[in-house]
């Protein structure tokens, strides 16, 4: 069984600890880690598996948009699914748009949908 790298970026550490207990449910065994700055994403960002993206970037980042940060990574070639967590649609929209997978607010963490939501965005881009 492989081991997956789930980034949890920009995130407080409340939010971190329900987002760390949802993606360790969706996809067992996996090794999930907060990132809080730009050094430690760009030194962990290669065995990514996932990456889910606060809207407002909690921590020292270049930019504090969650949307913009996808944006610069999804520039890059073989950059990892992405995934914005916020419960405003418009800023999911545009996360899209940016380049990233359709992602979910924090209302929906507890929910069966969401956890599937993650697995299958790893199991896609394991299988790339």
């Amino acid at each position: 069984m492989q081991n997956h790298t789930i980034l949890l970026v920009g995130h407080c550490g409340f939010d971190s600890g329900s987002l760390k207990s949802l993606a360790q449910s969706a996809v067992p065994g996996s090794t999930v880690a907060r990132i809080n700055d730009d050094a430690s994403l760009q030194q962990r960002l290669a065995e990514a598996d996932l990456l889910l993206v606060n809207r407002v970037l909690d921590g020292r980042f270049a930019c504090g948009s969650g949307v913009e940060l996808i944006r610069g990574l999804a520039q890059r070639p073989a950059a990892p699914p992405m995934m914005l967590v916020s419960n405003y649609e418009e800023a999911q929209a545009q996360a899209v748009e940016a380049g990233a997978r359709a992602g979910f607010g924090k209302s929906a963490v507890g929910r069966p949908e969401t956890a599937r939501t993650i697995a299958e965005a790893v199991k896609q881009y394991s299988s790339a």
